[in-house]
């Protein structure tokens, strides 16, 4: 297993970073560093090519890990992925975290106008490729981990990848996924939270991205014991996103640690997704250091 950068425990999930012009995501960047974070955490569906950003990213800021959440593996060929990869990792040692996911299956075929294969099998012969691909510079083949909810992609992640990194599931889960890792490799999970003051509004941001989370996880969720996901109670709406006040979030954070997390990337959902949560970051912040994050 390769070693992985330091991500501390609580890092940043920006996902709504393409959302924002183009001179915004550095100052984001920097920001979030200033503020204590250790890591910064970056999706990729249709916007911009996440190891270009990551890079733009990475050299905005001085100590802060980068890491692709989900880098879709049907986005560039595994030799490019492997060769982006060490490139960052040279350029930024021990700043770049690759994490891999195959996507969804509308992103695949509609939008990328690939045939989306079996999940694991087809990571698994993408990992080969990676790691068979030539690369010029004598530099170690730096770490990965892959986006990984099921048992087998989890499997896989233990067996070919420093780790997982299963996003927007309840603690169940991440105690459920370290059971199968094992004790050694990373688990690093994303959770959605909600700061709003305002408890109505609050939980109705809440179901909203609750619902988009369900498709790819219905099975899922029924064997952690939700019987009936599709009807989005509110049990399962508070175990999929976290709200209330920094304190809150903070809670659910340590919860993920207990149940086996080595880190807990926050994704922030607001009303106006344009506009990076800089304050609910910085509150969140003050609480960072209760769960040993400085």
């Amino acid at each position: 297993m390769k070693t992985t950068p330091e991500l501390g425990r609580v890092g940043i999930w920006a996902g709504e970073m393409d959302r924002y012009p183009a001179p915004v995501p550095r100052r984001v960047a920097a920001a979030v560093e200033d503020l204590g974070y250790p890591a910064l955490w970056l999706s990729e569906t249709t916007g911009r090519e996440v190891m270009a950003q990551a890079a733009l990213l990475l050299s905005a800021t001085r100590r802060m890990v980068v890491a692709t959440g989900t880098a879709g593996i049907y986005a560039r060929d595994a030799v490019t992925t492997a060769a982006a990869q060490r490139t960052l990792a040279e350029a930024f040692p021990g700043r770049f975290l690759l994490g891999l996911g195959v996507s969804h299956p509308a992103l695949v075929t509609d939008v990328r106008g690939h045939r989306f294969g079996p999940p694991v099998a087809t990571m698994r012969a993408y990992l080969d490729a990676m790691d068979a691909a030539p690369f010029g510079p004598p530099i170690p083949a730096p770490p990965r981990v892959l986006a990984a909810l099921g048992p087998r992609m989890l499997q896989l992640a233990a067996e070919r990848a420093s780790g997982a990194h299963p996003l927007g599931m309840p603690v169940t889960h991440t105690r459920h996924a370290r059971s199968l890792l094992g004790p050694r490799p990373l688990l690093a999970v994303t959770q959605l939270a909600v700061l709003d003051p305002s408890r109505p509004r609050a939980a109705e941001l809440a179901r909203v991205h609750a619902a988009a989370a369900l498709p790819n996880r219905l099975t899922l969720l029924r064997d952690l014991g939700f019987d009936d996901p599709e009807a989005l109670d509110d049990r399962l709406v508070e175990a999929l996103v976290a709200t209330g006040g920094p304190e809150d979030v903070a809670r659910r954070v340590a919860e993920h640690l207990d149940a086996g997390a080595d880190h807990v990337s926050l994704h922030v959902l607001t009303a106006t997704p344009d506009e990076p949560p800089l304050r609910q970051w910085e509150q969140l912040a003050a609480h960072l250091p209760l769960l040993g994050n400085r």
